[in-house]
């Protein structure tokens, strides 16, 4: 196996597509455990810690620009990222262990995509972007366009993601990030990531997203539009929940079984909906 450490964006590129089995290497703990249980054997890997730019955090006048390479322990200690940005934060902030967080990226999340883990839940929730780096150049596209299966993205080859774009969202808007995990530190059975703007007591907007419950994160715009203009009452709260149960696909797991998960989703979702009420109102 050839291992490469490029200095720059674009040297990373001509590096993985100079091998057509490169992988990029970002915080390794997931494609280091994948390389060692026999799963993938690339042929070159193409390390990005020495690229300066993926690690820069950048503010602009309507969000936040954090680079790929940015740990889950960099974002939960960023006070920046308030408002509609603090679900990519908390969702940081939960994930696994302090180990884990030490070392796994925010592009590596999103290059992963595993349907059980938080951030790329949370990236959606907060509606953000990622900018990704190819052999044409860079183009920014919604974090949630590319997600197309368990374990697989809409990246090209030769693809990779450089940075991230949180908007600041609207003035008052909350984000939350609630799990429901057997133990701390796992995988959580389900996840629920929103970000939420009240008016008075009534629903402005809502963006809600699942995790854990369908091979990519679960975002159903009929759920939204359920809880939006409501006072977020029970009965609306468990008309939304039961849309976005109807919609799941989970599996059956050690975790639980496909029908807790359905059962779970409504549930987590309401506690979440009054976490993030309280939140807004303080």
């Amino acid at each position: 196996m050839r291992y490469a450490e490029p200095e720059s964006v674009e040297a990373a590129l001509l590096a993985l597509n100079a091998h057509e089995d490169a992988r990029c290497l970002a915080g390794g703990a997931s494609l280091v455990a994948m390389m060692n249980a026999g799963r993938i054997a690339p042929g070159m890997l193409v390390s990005l810690h020495r690229i300066p730019e993926l690690f820069t955090i950048t503010e602009a006048s309507d969000g936040i620009w954090l680079g790929a390479m940015c740990t889950h322990r960099t974002v939960a200690a960023d006070t920046r990222l308030d408002g509609a940005m603090e679900v990519v934060r908390g969702a940081a902030r939960q994930l696994a262990h302090p180990a884990i967080r030490n070392m796994a990226t925010l592009g590596g999340s999103i290059g992963l995509a595993d349907p059980r883990t938080e951030l790329p839940v949370a990236l959606v929730a907060a509606s953000a972007l990622a900018e990704v780096a190819g052999a044409h150049g860079r183009r920014a596209v919604p974090v949630e366009s590319l997600f197309v299966d368990s374990h697989r993205t809409a990246l090209q080859r030769g693809e990779f993601v450089t940075r991230v774009f949180l908007p600041r969202g609207a003035t008052g808007a909350v984000g939350h990030h609630l799990r429901f995990s057997r133990v701390a530190a796992d995988y959580p059975t389900v996840s629920v990531s929103l970000v939420l703007d009240m008016e008075g007591d009534t629903c402005q907007q809502v963006r809600v997203v699942v995790g854990s419950c369908a091979p990519v994160p679960l975002h159903l715009d009929a759920a939204d539009q359920r809880l939006i203009g409501t006072r977020l009452e029970a009965e609306d709260v468990a008309a939304a929940g039961g849309l976005l149960a109807q919609a799941a696909a989970p599996i059956d797991d050690v975790r639980g079984s496909a029908e807790y998960r359905r059962m779970l989703i409504p549930r987590l979702l309401g506690r979440a909906l009054s976490q993030a009420r309280e939140r807004a109102h303080v």
